[in-house]
């Protein structure tokens, strides 16, 4: 029987930038994500929430919020 405790990740934290409002497509312009996201959070398991936050890098890419240099 072995006596160690699991190695306990850290919990993968929220992409809130506290800039709150939703819009017209109800997601947050501040952090990309929908009301069901960020309502959900809290109760997301740390693969859930690398999920989302994958979404929330395109949303931002996609809106022009965000943009990447290609590499040349």
């Amino acid at each position: 029987m072995s006596t160690e405790l699991p190695i306990r990740e850290k919990p993968v934290r929220s992409p809130c930038v506290s800039i709150c409002a939703l819009d017209e497509a109800d997601i947050c312009v501040g952090c990309q994500r929908t009301v069901a996201e960020i309502t959900g959070w809290s109760r997301m398991t740390n693969d859930e929430r690398r999920a989302v936050l994958a979404l929330c890098d395109e949303r931002a890419k996609a809106s022009g919020m965000m943009f990447s240099v290609p590499r040349g």
